[in-house]
């Protein structure tokens, strides 16, 4: 096999390199774990049913292998890889899919990331796993259980930041194909700062070039419900800043204490953090601060405090709307008032 200096190359370059290196070269599984989950609601149950499903399909694909334990998934694994020398690479969507669905549940996902870490971690047959979803990797005790994976996040994407959503230069292309002003979709859907690269919001642009109309597509979740508990009780001060960043200010955030998790919520930081994830606020590394990112952001967080609780705040914006406007109109007699 030719030797690289991987360094020297850019990084596009680098993937397609490595990619070419491994094409048909190793056996791939996929997993969806939501599939499971939504099946499952036993966290037990769930990882005895993959362990029976994934042993099932590579004891179909190599028959000729002999076993140990048949029931036991690493070591059959580890037979496979001892007697043909094969490798996997284990792609795993939704990953956390659990941490969603049983967030009030302090034991299902440890239980999950023991069973992951077992699995995957130092093991000789595994040659890539990679796992796909909003949250980061789960944090219990001091230490993660998958430390030994490179995590790519909202909050810091490195090089494959351009590739987080769509660039600049393709929504102008998608604009001209469709005949969509490219300023309006600018104005919806950009300002995801992902390590300094704008990104635009793939869903809502696609949605809006099939549509023609530009619009809020954002696809409300449960999630984002269960929060708006904290923003009303104002724990933390958390509704006073998504007050600021309604407004338009960008607000100064630690991430480094949020927990990966849906309901370990210990200071207002945690749950903004936890918006950046969700795609509700974006961040700049370098700076430390969020802000609501464009109008479709902005629409949403307007849609959420429509309650009776926040008839002060609705009140507020609109004064601010409507001076705004007179301003651009140059009122300059109404402004006054």
């Amino acid at each position: 096999m030719k030797e690289y200096d991987y360094k020297a190359i850019p990084y596009k370059e680098r993937l397609t390199t490595l990619c070419g290196i491994a094409l048909n070269q190793y056996n791939v599984i996929h997993i969806d774990i939501q599939q499971f989950v939504s099946k499952y609601p036993v966290i037990k149950d769930m990882v005895a049913r993959l362990t029976k499903e994934l042993l099932f399909d590579v004891k179909m694909e190599m028959p000729d292998v002999t076993l140990f334990d048949e029931t036991d998934l690493v070591r059959t694994s580890k037979d496979i890889f001892s007697q043909k020398r094969e490798k996997f690479i284990f792609i795993i969507d939704e990953w956390d899919s659990i941490f969603r669905v049983h967030r009030d549940n302090a034991t299902a996902p440890k239980e999950y990331l023991d069973f992951l870490r077992d699995f995957l971690k130092g093991q000789p047959y595994v040659a890539l796993a990679y796992m796909t979803d909003i949250l980061p990797i789960k944090k219990y005790g001091q230490h993660s259980a998958l430390n030994m994976f490179k995590e790519y996040a909202m909050t810091n994407q490195y090089a494959l930041a351009k590739f987080t959503g769509f660039t600049e230069r393709e929504v102008r292309q998608l604009c001209e194909r469709y005949h969509m002003s490219f300023e309006q979709t600018k104005d919806w859907y950009d300002g995801y700062n992902v390590n300094g690269v704008s990104i635009y919001n793939p869903r809502s642009v696609t949605s809006a070039m099939m549509n023609g109309i530009f619009d809020s597509y954002w696809t409300q979740t449960e999630t984002y419900e269960a929060l708006k508990m904290y923003i009303v009780r104002n724990e933390n001060g958390l509704r006073d800043k998504i007050i600021r960043t309604i407004a338009g200010e960008h607000i100064s955030i630690n991430t480094k204490t949020f927990q990966n998790d849906m309901c370990t919520f210990e200071t207002a930081d945690d749950i903004l953090t936890l918006l950046v994830h969700l795609g509700y606020l974006t961040y700049d590394f370098d700076t430390k601060t969020a802000w609501i990112p464009n109008k479709e952001g902005r629409q949403e967080f307007l849609n959420s405090i429509q309650g009776q609780e926040f008839q002060n705040v609705n009140n507020a914006i609109h004064r601010s709307d409507k001076l705004l406007q007179l301003t651009l109109a140059q009122n300059a007699e109404k402004v006054e008032l």
